[in-house]
């Protein structure tokens, strides 16, 4: 069973980075919520384009890499092309909330034993 972006060839992986191996920012984890700001164009990198068709909402990085077939760490270095370049904006979920908004610990936990339960 192949297993995407594990097995990938690294030389793809290598061209689709350019050769970088890690991103220029830490703005991206795996919940970062991304945005495009602009629809692809003719002769973008095939996929700056459909990190922007897949932004169109709100999109995790996680989901993005998933969506892709591709490792988070090279989905977070092609993420920081597209934000050097203003295409896509990008806010952690915590930053939307302030502290009093978020869901009452003991409730999230009451949950989490019921998921386990089932």
């Amino acid at each position: 069973m192949k297993r995407p972006g594990r097995d990938d060839d690294p030389d793809r992986l290598y061209t689709v980075t350019g050769g970088r191996s890690r991103s220029g920012t830490d703005a991206f984890d795996l919940v970062t919520l991304v945005v495009s700001e602009s629809e692809p164009t003719p002769g973008m990198q095939s996929e700056h384009a459909s990190i922007l068709r897949i932004c169109r909402s709100p999109t995790a990085v996680v989901e993005i890499a998933s969506d892709l077939g591709l490792p988070v760490s090279i989905v977070r270095i092609l993420l920081g092309d597209l934000h050097a370049a203003g295409r896509i904006t990008a806010r952690h979920p915590r930053t939307a909330a302030s502290a009093d908004q978020l869901p009452d610990p003991e409730i999230l936990k009451q949950v989490l034993v019921g998921l386990r339960n089932l």
